[in-house]
């Protein structure tokens, strides 16, 4: 019979995940959460005070809330405001480290994981952080010189600063398992009388300015090209009846919905997506291998989303249209030229197929995995074995 002593020396060691706010900082630390755990590491999940509900393996994490503010606020009195809420919640998150002794924490962006990797720091804890973008965040990027590894989505970021350059490893964004699974799906046949697949995505509330430029552009098709469309469309509710009569006057078979739990299937049955470039979008892109006319989102901070369309627009797998350039005119011609060369857009699929990595979360996992064997003992600290050669002596 094991020992209980014996027990405790087989559990494998502790990661903490350090995420919070939107769906791309989440998602990524709920597939490394899945994926560790697979591999019967132990996981806790320190996020912010606000943080919004928790889905996947991530609910099933002990979690710890720690006070966070945003890296800039709009204001003298909000920057100290949120300058406070860091000092407080990085305390916080030193103390939760100290008790908790992880082999690793691992950071995910957005201002949620600034106290814990902050803490990380200052506690020798070894550390990591993922970026999503193609942009290195405004939060990582006051992280980036005090980890050990920095793992990005992209072959190309920029705002890495020069010293931490070598610590970049390549993982890609993980997907949902949705995603994976219809990676194998070749592109769908496109004949030269066939039905015409578009999707039409916006984020989590749909693009108002895509209910308003493509049922336009649709009426300025050509009679043939048009007859063959067929359109799946995430709306705003407010512009769902609009988008749809519009489309119904055209006599354009058109599904729309403020939201689609299926969008995996629907990218996947489409000829051509029109879509946002947000970090997960660019991720189900290239896994499943769609060609894309990417509208990047003229606010996102650091105009992160046009650097991630630029990303897939170099390697040939869509096409980025500025929103303000993103006209009825302009979309009609680039539909009409696309379907009238459909070489071009089955070559475009297999160009973002190309850059996809569904392994993304067993390559976070297979970095976690490295910095904790670079410890040697299992022990987070740094400075572990200068620490056990002093107690030894």
């Amino acid at each position: 019979m094991i020992g209980d002593a014996q027990v405790n020396t087989m559990a494998k060691p502790l990661v903490v995940l350090a995420a919070g706010g939107t769906g791309g900082h989440v998602f990524p630390a709920e597939a490394l959460a899945a994926e560790l755990g697979t591999r019967g590491y132990r996981l806790a999940l320190i996020t912010d005070r606000r943080g919004g509900n928790l889905s996947g393996r991530l609910a099933e994490l002990e979690t710890h809330r720690v006070r966070a503010g945003g890296i800039v606020g709009k204001g003298f009195f909000a920057r100290i405001f949120s300058a406070f809420e860091i000092l407080i919640g990085t305390f916080q998150a030193w103390f939760l480290l100290r008790r908790m002794k992880p082999a690793v924490v691992v950071g995910f962006g957005g201002y949620a994981s600034v106290p814990t990797m902050l803490a990380a720091a200052y506690s020798g804890t070894k550390a990591a952080i993922h970026e999503q973008n193609a942009v290195l965040g405004r939060a990582n990027r006051l992280l980036a010189s005090r980890v050990e590894k920095i793992a990005t989505s992209f072959e190309k970021v920029s705002s890495i600063p020069e010293p931490a350059l070598s610590n970049v490893i390549v993982t890609g964004m993980p997907v949902r398992p949705a995603v994976a699974t219809v990676r194998d799906r070749e592109y769908p046949n496109l004949s030269d009388d066939g039905t015409i697949n578009l999707a039409v995505f916006g984020g989590s509330q749909g693009a108002h300015i895509f209910s308003e430029v493509v049922p336009a552009a649709m009426k300025r098709l050509s009679d043939k090209t048009r007859a063959r469309i067929k359109i799946t469309q995430q709306s705003r509710p407010e512009d769902i009846d609009q988008a749809r009569s519009a489309y119904q006057a055209l006599g354009i078979d058109a599904a729309i919905s403020n939201f689609f739990d299926d969008v995996p299937e629907h990218i996947a049955d489409a000829h051509l997506v029109i879509c946002r470039s947000g970090a997960s979008t660019i991720a189900e892109l290239t896994t499943i291998g769609r060609p894309a006319i990417m509208v990047p989102y003229r606010h996102a901070i650091d105009d992160h989303q046009s650097k991630n369309a630029h990303a897939v627009d170099e390697v040939g797998g869509g096409w980025l249209i500025p929103e303000d350039a993103f006209s009825e005119d302009v979309l009609a011609d680039r539909i009409e030229s696309l379907f009238a060369m459909p070489r071009m857009l089955e070559n475009a699929a297999s160009a973002a197929k190309s850059a996809g990595k569904p392994d993304a979360a067993a390559r976070l996992a297979d970095m976690v995995m490295d910095l904790i064997s670079d410890n040697g003992n299992g022990n987070g600290n740094r400075n572990s074995s200068a620490d056990d050669q002093r107690e030894a002596a």
